[in-house]
Formats: C-alpha cells, structure tokens, sequence
C-alpha cells in the first residue's frame, strides 16, 4: 500500500491579517471607546441613567475584547516551536471563547442594576443622555467602520465589527429614549429601555457566541461544507474513495484538513498533490492539509489505526 503525505508551503493568503491593517483599528478602537466609557459613566451618574450606565458597561466589555482580540492577534504572529508546531494561532480561539464569556457576564450584572432602577427610579436628565449618547453613535460607528473591511473572514475582527455596530444601533436606540423622557416625564422609560438594550445585544451576539464553542471544540468552521468537500475530494482524477476526513480550525483564520484518499496506481502524485493544494486553499480558504494516497482500501477496521496514530504525532506534512 502507497502512503504519500504532502506538505508544501504555499504563497496565498486570503481573508484579513492577523493583525496587519487592523493594528491601528484595534488602537483607536479601544482609545476612543476608553474616553468614552469614562465620559458616559460620568454622564450615567450625575443623569441618574441606567440606559446610560448600561450601555456604558456594554462598551467596556467591548474595550476588554478589543484588548483580548488584539493581543491574541499579535500573539497569532510568533514563530511555531518544537513544543508549539503550529505556533500560536489557536490564541485567537481562545480569545474569542473568552469574549463571548465576559460579554454575557456583563450583560448579566447591567441586567441586575436595570432592574434595580426600575424598582426604584431616580429622575434622568435627558439632555444629557441625549447629548451623550449621540457622541456613541459617532465613536461607535466610526470604529465599526475600522472594522467593515475584515468582518468576513476573522471571527475576531467580526466580533470587533458586530460589538461597534450594535452599539452605534443602541445609542440610536437612548437618544430616541431620552428625548421621550424629556419631553413626556416618564422616568420608567429609561429602565425599560435598558431592557431593550440588553435584548439586542443579547439577540445578536449569541450567533458569535455559537460559532466560537464550535471553534473551542474543533468543529469544522461554518463556511466549510463538509460535504462538498467529500464531494470535492471523490471528483479529483483517480481518486475511487475518501476516509478519515477531518477538517478544523488552527485559529480564527486558518483550516486545517487531513485525510486518505485511495487511488489506485497513480503515477503522478506529485503534480496531483500539488494540485490538489492549489484547490482546496482557492475552493474552500484551508489552508493547511495532509493527505495520504493509498492504492487499496484498508481492510474493516484498518481505519482506527490512523486516529491511533494521530493521536500521538502531528501530521507529517502542512503548507501554509
């Protein structure tokens, strides 16, 4: 039985950098939304504002994940090592599993102190909240911007762009209520529309907080199709089966993909191989795989030899 492993280090690169362009994103991000959570809990205080307060908690957890993400990041660019062989990317991961946790803790404890304005509500100045909030859409909306260019191919600069966006929306959201308390006197708007605040970010962060679990564990990333990938596979020429496919994420950025393809007598491996790398990193963005060409089928039960195998060693070959 043949058994050729493929590792080529490859030019392309597609998506965002690991940090790259968004060095300065990340820097003027977290300085203005910094400036801003001092001006607004300031605000929030002297307003009496739990719109204000809430939604200036919601963006310091946005300044601590701009932080995480940055830093994981950087972190994503240092060298691999003996002990750390794919570098270390999967900080990125981390970072964003981490982020997800501190959003919802946030969310928990605005939520508790919104309900504890609407049990005992205090008078808010609307001006204000007003005032303050529309100076949130401006921050808000220019970092988010910063962001739009990368937002489809890192969960990290995603997560930055989706956290700006949704609160630029908020801050639309406590302009509109504290005009209406302005100019009605119902003070038990404002807490209500602390309720709303937390539903929408709630609502949209939780698709985020999916796909980083699946990212935590490995799962294959949500813009592979793992069926046309088999797919893929079974149509390049020779090729009569495919086992032992697995596809997972290096980091926010990177795919990787092993597996056994069984061709029978191919004579030209190398340019098959080489191909085959070309295709997957412009069909599918993996960017990394190992494949093993065999000329028969393993026999029943030959396959749990390879996931024995992998347990105890890295794939022989990867490109980048």
């Amino acid at each position: 039985m043949a058994h050729d492993h493929h590792g080529h280090d490859h030019a392309h690169h597609h998506g965002p950098p690991a940090d790259g362009n968004f060095t300065q994103a990340f820097k003027w991000g977290i300085i203005l939304n910094l400036l801003f959570v001092a001006g607004e809990t300031a605000g929030g205080l002297w307003a009496n504002s739990a719109a204000l307060l809430s939604d200036a908690g919601h963006n310091l957890s946005d300044v601590l994940s701009l932080a995480l993400a940055w830093g994981a990041a950087l972190l994503a660019k240092r060298r691999a090592t003996e002990r750390f062989t794919y570098g270390y990317k999967g900080a990125t991961i981390q970072a964003a599993l981490l982020n997800a946790a501190l959003l919802y803790l946030a969310l928990g404890f605005i939520l508790w102190e919104t309900i504890d304005h609407l049990r005992h509500p205090t008078p808010v100045n609307g001006p204000v909240v007003m005032a303050l909030a529309g100076l949130g859409i401006l921050i808000n909306g220019f970092t988010a911007w910063l962001f739009s260019s990368g937002q489809k191919g890192d969960v990290n600069v995603r997560g930055a762009y989706l956290h700006m966006l949704t609160d630029m929306l908020v801050s639309v959201g406590v302009v509109i209520g504290g005009a209406l308390v302005y100019f009605t006197g119902w003070q038990w708007l404002d807490p209500a529309i602390s309720f709303v605040i937390l539903a929408v970010v709630g609502y949209s962060s939780w698709g985020l907080l999916r796909e980083t679990v699946q990212l935590g564990l490995q799962a294959a990333p949500e813009s592979i199709d793992m069926a046309a990938v088999r797919a893929f596979l079974l149509a390049r020429p020779g090729v009569v089966s495919v086992h032992d496919l697995h596809v997972w994420p290096l980091s926010t950025q990177d795919t990787a993909l092993t597996a056994h393809l069984v061709r029978p007598g191919g004579t030209d491996n190398n340019h098959f191989l080489g191909a085959l790398q070309h295709d997957l990193v412009h069909e599918f963005n993996i960017s990394h795989c190992t494949v093993q060409l065999e000329d028969v089928t393993p026999a029943m039960g030959a396959h749990g030899c390879c996931d024995e195998a992998a347990s105890h060693a890295q794939p022989a070959g990867k490109f980048a």
